[in-house]
């Protein structure tokens, strides 16, 4: 074979990508495979059982591994810290049937674009291609790089000479039937899944299969009411999700459905365009947008005009959003690494709406399809919620700890009954039920079950609190959270800016300002012009949409805009859109302006400029708007004021939003097409016009949560698109850097020529706002120190910045997020890998964004809440309908409250289980066992109801200054368990010993009832024929006696664990928990004074005297006071935690705490004035992995 057989064997799967995997290639063998039916059917299906829950087991025993050229069965693992695995079998698709021209079986390739995977994938002479599909998506087996290759996407090496000249006029016929067949339909088809097979999933659930074997030993031993009471509320429970999953997948399908069958026009090469359904398109198929309202059905690259889409499906912000077709260049890079980060202004998103078509001259707006199915933006979408990431939670691998350690002594339980009944010469059928018996009481079935009802509890109170949540497991997570993220413009400041006044500048001189609002009108000149046409507002049903900004800025000019409208002009029909002065605009000379282009905003060139012309002129005019140190960079230097960066640090410093404006004319021929203007050649050589000057008013919810979130020592950082000074200005006016607190603003920049990469450190105050002149050398070195938990100093820095201190300076990048506080001009892709490197220092990290580009940063972090108007906004696990922050700290104590809740459920069943255990290995030590009725008084009336009621109590209303203990395995919760089952083993083992000391026990008594006077009296059998083989395995005076122990010690842990401050509100509060417990407790208390011969008969207890009970109440008594006091005076004390922790010299293993302490005894730190290199030698530049991919 020549190649090594093990590389052979493996392969990566989306190497890089968001849903890496790793693959492995199997052959099916005969004989192995008969060996596994033959086990099988010996196993009684547990063997067929066991590869269900293991996949991998399943493919190790049926297949022996081989190249993945061969394999019939492949088995993939994620590169995540789950590695789950997943079986697949490998496929065939037959293209022989198709009429294939001929030659299409010698050499010549089967679709006309070479670089195709397609051509790479089909085997010749059969033409059949080899396929995995893997969470919907399709791969197919590429012969020559010996790989699977995602197919139903347009390949990304594509250049955009090649995108307008391979697929401009459209695909042959031949060549759409063989991507149809191999690409399969474009739908994203999510089926509604069908009752039985989500029954057969959940049954097939370790925990109900576990269930199953408990219930089937206890019908056995003949615990009816028991066993059918359980399987009642497993049926309920069972059904509960049934119907949820069910309703789920019903929505999802309703959701994705009608958008699978849109009617589309396509050109095909040489047979003229024709209507056909959505379902069909292909990738490389060119379609039309003839101006009609539609919903995507796929992803696009508009290839020629431009159009308006609403991307609010996508991003939660129902802006419009112009598109701009591919430029038509010679250059030879890809065209998405062309395009940089902005080549999303030329794709059209599959389930974003077209709102308004703008055909060129050269006739209807053109888009070529890029993927389809569940390869698009809204198929990635919908698989996130069909695959969700698992989330990563201390607390459920604790819980599975947790089980394996009962079962630890569960089997320690069954080599006790094994001794005890075998030592007593009892018939192996009841030594072995025994056995399993003991086994299967100390451990409840339950726990996984019930670490969800806290969750559903708080997904119900954040639901009333318009807080929607589409992963509840992340709620949990949310109790850890310590430091949250905040996007600033719509988040913490108010959505829309407020025009404050307008700094014209003319000759190199700014003039006189400008303010809004006015009583006179702004006067007519170009500062009117680019603030009246630079702009991306569109006319829908007679009102004027787009973003807030320009509409401000557009609304301050009173002038008005005309719906678009057809213009005759050389270069044939036109889309243009019309302003015209108002009543209350200043008098023009002009009539109004034509835009007849547009290049439209992007994050990555932060600019937007317009084309326009003077109605009834012929001169062309450019207006430009954007980034001030951009803009001021594109213009011609004598026309920049020499005050330009003092004006706009003035008005940042304030934080005000400064944008500046400029102006050209263009010269053009008179028969000009302006869409093939080259935007780099028209943006440049410009004249500066001035700056306009808006309001970002803060929120006024935003100061008191922050305060709220300070108090409660979790950190907030702000991470913006906007200018640094504006962003260091909203952060100390939000005080989420302190007002006696230092701000140091880092520099960094990239290598130049032989000059490596360095990094700049000035305090704010001094630093000067020219980016070029040096810093001064450590002349003011001032020591800045640390004051308690706060620190005095904060770094800020831009996104070019961070960009460089990842690649040149990562060993720093810890230093400094440890506390860096404002982060501005970030990308998504930025913001994202903050996240990630912020989560790297151990920080459970919020984000809240309003889900425009925070998209990625809100699905890294380890809770994303978006401020969206819909319900649930597919961008992140939270959405909050009330748009300002007060959800953050609302969702941290609703997380904090359900993983208290969830601890104390798993604390409470541990010991309902190890208490039930103790008492009955005392019972089975003379051959005796609880009755049935009063396990079933343990089990339902006490244990189920506790824990379906337990939950219910509220987060408390204040953010304490510490977390609870994210780990169940933790010194507080372990010893908690540990010291209350000291308790009840002793309290049980004293009842047990103690009752055989009094002088009116017997050890067979039959006597149930009390004679008056409440004097025992008794009939004893000597030889024990006098008493039935049921009665003798129950009736004694310690069943009776460590009945009452068990039972009433169930509701004292319940009691004892269900604390309420400092993270939920008091047990009182919660009504129907207190009430239930008071109520169980009057139950067993009558049960057991009662003097009633049903009561005697139906409990199987033996008359005692009264004394006796009292005596049992007060051990009871006894135990409940230790362990109140030992729960709440000793382990839920923190500061004695903390003197313990000091005494040790514990200090906490968090990267960022010991980043913090490190720095901390550093003289050095922070640098302050000073400038540092990168090392010259390339090995230690480090390239941070998510910057390779881009954005």
């Amino acid at each position: 074979m020549g190649e090594n057989p093990a590389k052979s064997h493996y392969a990566q799967l989306n190497q890089g990508e968001e849903n890496e995997m790793e693959i492995f290639g199997y052959k099916t063998q005969g004989c192995r495979k008969a060996l596994c039916i033959a086990g099988y059917i010996l196993s009684c299906g547990a063997l067929l059982l066991l590869f269900y829950w293991k996949p991998e087991w399943d493919v190790w025993a049926n297949c022996i591994p081989c190249s993945l050229e061969e394999a019939d069965i492949v088995l993939l693992r994620t590169t995540d810290e789950f590695q789950r695995y997943t079986r697949k079998k490998v496929t065939w698709i037959d293209l022989s049937a198709l009429a294939l021209p001929d030659g299409s079986t010698s050499e010549c390739p089967l679709v006309a674009d070479k670089d195709s995977v397609i051509n790479r994938a089909v085997k010749k002479p059969q033409l059949k291609v080899r396929c995995i599909q893997v969470q919907k998506i399709r791969y197919i087996w590429d012969f020559s790089v010996k790989q699977f290759k995602k197919v139903g996407s347009l390949e990304d090496s594509n250049t955009c000479h090649s995108i307008h000249h391979k697929f401009g006029a459209g695909l042959t016929r031949e060549d759409q039937k063989i991507r149809q067949l191999v690409c399969g339909p474009n739908a994203i088809e999510v089926e509604i899944r069908p009752i039985w097979k989500l029954l057969f999933k959940e049954i097939l659930n370790p925990f109900y299969v576990f269930q199953a074997f408990t219930l089937t030993l206890w019908l056995c031993q003949g615990y009816i009411e028991y066993s059918v009471a359980i399987i009642i509320l497993s049926i309920i429970s069972v059904g509960l999700t049934v119907y949820d999953l069910r309703q789920q997948s019903t929505k999802l399908h309703d959701l994705v459905e009608e958008h699978n069958k849109v009617q589309v026009t396509v050109c095909m090469k040489s047979e003229g365009c024709k209507e056909l359904e959505s379902r069909y398109l292909v990738p490389g198929d060119v379609f039309l947008l003839d101006g009609k309202k539609l919903s995507l059905p796929c992803d696009a690259v508009l290839i020629d005009g431009s159009c308006v889409v609403n991307e609010g499906m996508l991003t939660g912000e129902s802006i419009p959003v112009t598109k701009t077709p591919l430029p038509l260049t010679e250059s030879l890079m890809p065209w998405k690494t062309h395009s940089m980060e902005d080549y999303r202004r030329h794709v059209l998103f599959c389930g974003t709406e077209v709102i308004q078509t703008k055909p060129t001259g050269r006739g209807p707006v053109r888009a070529v399809v890029l993927q389809t199915g569940f390869n698009t933006a809204k198929g990635d979408l919908v698989r996130s919620i069909l695959y969700p990431k698992p989330v990563n939670f201390q607390l459920y691998r604790d819980a599975f700890k947790f089980i394996i350690g009962l079962s630890t002594i569960g089997v320690l339980g069954l080599i006790y009954t094994m001794c005890v009944f075998t030592y007593h010469q009892k018939p192996v059928a009841e030594v072995v039920a025994m056995a399993l018996l003991l086994l299967t009481v100390a451990v409840p079935p339950a726990i996984p079950a019930a670490l969800t009802t806290g969750t559903v509890y708080a997904q119900r109170r954040l639901k009333k609190k318009k807080i929607f949540c589409i992963t509840p497991q992340r709620i949990n997570i949310c109790g850890q959270i310590n430091l949250v993220c905040f996007d600033k413009t719509g988040t913490l400041t108010e959505d829309g800016l407020d025009l404050w006044g307008v700094l014209p500048s003319e000759g190199g001189w700014f003039q006189k300002i400008h303010k809004f609002p006015s009583s006179t009108p702004l006067p007519w000149g170009p500062v009117c012009g680019v603030m009246a046409s630079c702009h991306s507002l569109v006319v829908l049903d007679k009102k004027i949409q787009g973003d807030p900004l320009d509409l401000k800025m557009f609304e301050g000019t009173h002038w008005e805009i005309e719906e678009s409208n057809m213009s005759q002009d050389g270069a044939g029909a036109l889309h243009t859109c019309i302003v015209r002065p108002g009543p209350k605009a200043s008098s023009a000379p002009v009539e109004g302006i034509a835009i007849l282009h547009q290049f439209p905003f992007s994050s990555g060139l932060q600019r937007m400029s317009v084309v326009s012309q003077k109605i009834g002129e012929e001169q062309y005019d450019l207006y430009m708007k954007g980034a001030p140190e951009i803009v001021s960079s594109l213009c011609r230097q004598e026309t920049v004021p020499a005050d330009f960066l003092k004006e706009l640090k003035m008005y940042t410093s304030q934080g005000f939003r400064v944008i500046a404006l400029a102006h050209k004319v263009l010269s053009l021929g008179k028969d000009v097409d302006v869409s093939d203007l080259e935007r780099e050649e028209a943006e440049s050589e410009l004249v500066f016009l001035g700056l306009l000057v808006m309001e970002n008013r803060l929120k006024q919810e935003t100061k008191p949560v922050l305060q709220e979130l300070a108090a409660a020592r979790i950190r907030s950082v702000m991470v913006t698109g906007d200018n640094l000074q504006t962003a260091v200005t909203v952060a100390r006016s939000a005080e989420m850097i302190p007002k006696a607190s230092k701000v140091i603003i880092i520099e960094a920049s990239e290598p130049e020529g032989s000059a490596p990469a360095s990094i700049a450190w000035q305090l704010a105050e001094d630093s000067k706002a020219s980016t070029a002149a040096a810093p001064v050398c450590a002349n003011a070195q001032e020591k800045i120190n640390f004051d308690g938990e706060s620190c005095s100093y904060h770094f800020a820095m831009n996104g070019k910045s961070y960009q460089v201190l990842v690649k040149h300076f990562y060993s720093l990048l810890p230093k400094i997020l440890v506390n860096a506080t404002v982060f501005a001009r970030m990308s998504p892709g930025q913001k994202s890998s903050l996240v990630e490197e912020l989560q790297k220092l151990n920080y459970y990290v919020g984000m809240c964004g309003d889900g425009a580009n925070d998209c990625g940063a809100l699905k890294m972090a380890h809770a994303g809440i978006s401020l969206s108007e819909q319900e649930a906004s597919v961008a992140s696990p939270f959405t909050s309908q009330i748009p300002n922050i007060q959800c953050v700290p609302e969702l941290i104590r609703e997380g904090r409250a359900a993983l208290v809740s969830s601890f104390a459920v798993v604390k409470y069943l541990t010991l309902y289980g190890l208490i039930q255990f103790v008492g009955t290995a005392l019972l089975f030590w003379q051959l005796q066992i609880f009755g049935n009725h009063q396990y079933l008084i343990q089990d339902v009336v006490i244990t189920l109801l506790v824990c379906l009621t337990m939950s219910l109590t509220e987060a408390y209303p204040k953010l304490a200054p510490y977390r609870p203990p994210g780990q169940l395995i933790s010194p507080p919760l372990l010893l908690s368990v540990v010291l209350n089952v000291c308790f009840t083993v002793t309290m049980q083992t004293c009842g047990f010993l103690l009752v055989k000391q009094q002088p009116w026990y017997v050890a067979l008594a039959s006597q149930r009832h009390c004679s008056l006077g409440n004097q025992t009296v008794l009939a004893t059998s000597p030889k024990g024929n006098g008493t039935s083989s049921a009665q003798s395995t129950v009736l004694s005076y310690e069943d009776t006696t460590l009945w009452p122990l068990t039972t009433i010690n169930c509701i004292i842990v319940a009691f004892v664990f269900s604390k309420g401050k400092p993270f939920r509100k008091p047990i009182y509060t919660n009504y129907v928990f207190s009430v239930l417990l008071a109520l169980q407790l009057a139950v067993c208390l009558f049960l057991f004074f009662a003097d009633f011969d049903a009561v005697y008969s139906g409990m199987q207890f033996l008359c005692i005297p009264m004394i006796w009970r009292v005596y049992v109440l007060l051990m009871l008594l006894a135990t409940f006071c230790v362990s109140f006091f030992t729960e709440d005076v000793l382990l839920q004390n923190k500061h004695l935690w903390m003197l313990i922790k000091a005494c040790f010299g514990y200090q906490s293993k968090s990267q960022y705490r010991k980043w913090q302490r490190m720095l901390q005894r550093d003289p050095n730190w922070p640098p302050v004035n000073t400038k540092d290199f990168a090392a010259k030698r390339m090995a230690e530049v480090y390239v941070n992995p998510s910057y390779e991919q881009g954005d």
